[in-house]
């Protein structure tokens, strides 16, 4: 049987752009038709590089497309929620890049808005996806081991406004909102079990930029599991998050797509899933979703939890 194929748009022609776009080539029935950016000279580019049909400055021109199905959003953080409700109100369903929104408020608003349309919404919690994470999350499972410890370190040197790629940016991260929403997530969701208490303290802020350049956060999970996440904007390398998971059965670091057991020794995770690249078994689900008219892993009202720890964490370091 031939699969519809899907008609996508996607917003933001940057590093996390990019990296959606070729996961998007490895999946069979699925097209990205619209591309927007604000530079129209970096569309056109990346238009031409992916050969997409249409460029645009302003979403509002691609959802004004009726042949577009949904819409990812590679776009600044403090867009997102809106964005997000613009492409629902729309009739589209979306995927916004993680963290759907930077305000707990908003993140409630388009939960409740997804589930009053009735169409796909889901955020970019790749840390889910990962193959390394997936094979922790099928032992948790299956009941051979349970989650004692989650020890995290996100570490990255970005004094400036910087992106993936060394571009410079026209917004400003944030260790707690975008960075801590990947483990908050993951720890309850490898825990299998909420989290129930949760504090933070954070460093002095940047005199230009107005964020905290370091942090740490303590979670503890209903069933007595407990994570400690260190973050820093100052680190002068090795860059990335590093995750140890200790449990009952084992002592497993996960780095990226890499995992090892506590001697070291790599664990073949090539076998979890059709693919090793997160983002592309993200958008795999993503549209799996639409076609199977179910609700993905990750959907907003999954991952609404990560926003009502990070908003208290918020109110803390207030």
């Amino acid at each position: 049987m031939t699969l519809r194929t899907l008609k996508v748009a996607l917003a933001g022609a940057g590093a996390f752009g990019l990296k959606h776009l070729d996961g998007i080539r490895q999946i069979p029935g699925v097209e990205v038709i619209s591309l927007v950016d604000p530079d129209m000279e970096k569309a056109r580019q990346v238009a031409a590089q992916y050969a997409i049909g249409h460029v645009a400055t302003h979403l509002q021109d691609s959802l004004a497309l009726p042949e577009v199905d949904a819409v990812i959003l590679c776009t600044p953080t403090q867009l997102h929620a809106d964005q997000a409700r613009q492409c629902l109100h729309a009739g589209k369903h979306v995927q916004v890049e993680i963290p759907m929104a930077d305000r707990l408020d908003d993140a409630l608003a388009l939960a409740a808005l997804q589930q009053s349309t009735g169409l796909v919404a889901m955020c970019g919690h790749t840390r889910r996806f990962n193959p390394s994470h997936q094979w922790i999350q099928q032992r948790v499972q299956a009941g051979s081991f349970k989650l004692q410890q989650m020890d995290v370190q996100t570490y990255f040197f970005r004094r400036s406004n910087m992106n993936a790629l060394g571009q410079p940016r026209s917004w400003t991260d944030h260790l707690l909102w975008h960075h801590a929403a990947h483990t908050v997530d993951l720890f309850a969701h490898q825990a299998g079990s909420p989290i129930v208490q949760a504090h933070a303290v954070q460093g002095p802020l940047h005199p230009e930029l107005g964020i905290a350049m370091d942090m740490g956060i303590v979670l503890k999970a209903a069933n007595g599991a407990i994570c400690t996440l260190s973050l820093s904007f100052n680190n002068d390398g090795p860059l990335g998050t590093f995750f140890r998971y200790i449990g009952d059965t084992g002592t497993y670091m996960a780095r990226y797509d890499e995992l090892v057991n506590g001697k070291e020794e790599a664990i073949d995770v090539s076998g979890v899933d059709v693919s090793m690249n997160g983002i592309e078994l993200q958008d795999r689900e993503f549209f799996a979703a639409i076609r199977e008219g179910r609700q993905p892993r990750s959907s907003l009202a999954q991952v609404l939890p990560c926003y009502q720890v990070l908003h208290a964490l918020e109110q803390q370091l207030q």
